[in-house]
């Protein structure tokens, strides 16, 4: 029994919870998720309303998000069944870069955005550099691609409205390494094993304690299990045996397939058996000439 909540456990103490030891840990697993607009990025919503994990494909396992989106943001949203994997990624100091397509209502040039690279202060809050690009105007709208590795609350609509633009749509395209690229909206693809370790690299992985050893099926590296072997189906058996021909002659013959089709193999040869049809084909010249009635 445990009486305090202060008690190391090693890899030695088998743990039980009524009786029933706890599973052992799963390899660490990736997602990528096209996260639709009008979802909330959390497991339960106070006011009731639609969430990511409401409305993920069935057969995943439980997962967390890595980071959040807003209610009305879109795009690349990462998932992952590792607790520990989501904090280190969330983490400004591990430096990864979170990329978002914009589009927004008004007027601004790349001359204000360059400022941005410098960070900036909004209502005391300090954001910091921001790698903005001027796509496009489309009408009364500009295209901007932004890059940013803090991932604030509300960032980038903040420094946005700071600049006097309304954010009408928001689309976030990477996050780190991992891209959006052509997953349809509200589909999850999984990242492969020997894809994440090598994105991860040994230091976050080792920040993270990501496990990839897969307690409960073996792991090739691609993050599936291989098919299993399809035998291939028993040859026939062989059987050779001597046999008399007409003078006499010793001969070795051999024989395939089954008893019950050798059996009415040599029925038909020695005249027993069901009737052979008829072969058809060409029987000699046919007389065509016409009969006297």
């Amino acid at each position: 029994m445990i009486n305090s909540p202060a008690l190391d456990i090693t890899a030695n103490d088998v743990i039980t919870v009524d009786g029933k030891p706890l599973p052992e840990r799963e390899r660490t697993r990736l997602f990528l998720y096209h996260k639709p607009r009008g979802l909330m990025t959390t497991h339960a919503d106070p006011e009731g309303r639609p969430t990511v994990f409401d409305n993920l494909p069935e057969g995943l396992p439980r997962l967390i998000s890595i980071g959040r989106l807003d209610f009305n943001t879109e795009g690349l949203l990462l998932l992952t069944n590792d607790g520990g994997l989501a904090r280190v990624l969330e983490l400004p100091d591990t430096g990864w870069l979170r990329r978002y397509r914009v589009r927004a209502h008004g007027e601004v040039t790349q001359a204000q955005l360059d400022e941005l690279k410098a960070g900036v202060e909004i209502d005391g809050v300090k954001y910091g550099s921001i790698d903005a690009t001027l796509e496009r105007d489309q009408g009364a709208n500009v295209w901007l691609v932004f890059a940013i590795r803090e991932g604030k609350n509300r960032e980038v609509r903040n420094v946005l409205a700071h600049l006097g633009l309304e954010v009408n749509r928001l689309i976030r395209v990477s996050y780190g390494p991992f891209k959006l690229g052509e997953i349809i909206e509200g589909e999850v693809e999984e990242v492969k094993t020997r894809v994440l370790r090598e994105q991860l690299g040994e230091k976050v992985i080792a920040s993270a304690g990501a496990e990839f050893a897969g307690a409960e099926q073996r792991d090739d590296g691609d993050g599936e299990v291989p098919a299993p072997r399809v035998k291939k189906p028993a040859r026939p058996a062989v059987k050779r045996g001597e046999i008399a021909d007409r003078k006499g002659r010793r001969v070795l013959v051999q024989r395939t397939g089954s008893e019950e089709s050798r059996a009415r193999n040599e029925a038909e040869s020695s005249g027993y058996g069901p009737p052979r049809r008829p072969k058809r084909g060409y029987h000699g010249k046919r007389d065509l000439t016409p009969k006297d009635e």
